[in-house]
């Protein structure tokens, strides 16, 4: 999946001095992820539906 025109954000709690951050993007039918240190790295990628069942999960915690 190409990537390179996505808009990457990070969580609105992050901080700026801290670069521990994952950053995420919309993608046709995915979200994908990365490590906010390391932009160029792997990235993974799950589907709409599997990130909506993974937010569900959290909002329960």
């Amino acid at each position: 999946m190409d990537l390179s025109k996505a808009v990457w954000r990070k969580a609105s709690r992050s901080t700026v001095q801290n670069d521990n951050c994952v950053e995420v993007a919309g993608a046709p039918n995915a979200v994908a992820f990365r490590d906010s240190k390391d932009p160029s790295g792997p990235k993974l990628i799950i589907s709409t539906s599997d990130f909506q069942h993974f937010a569900n999960i959290l909002k329960q915690l």
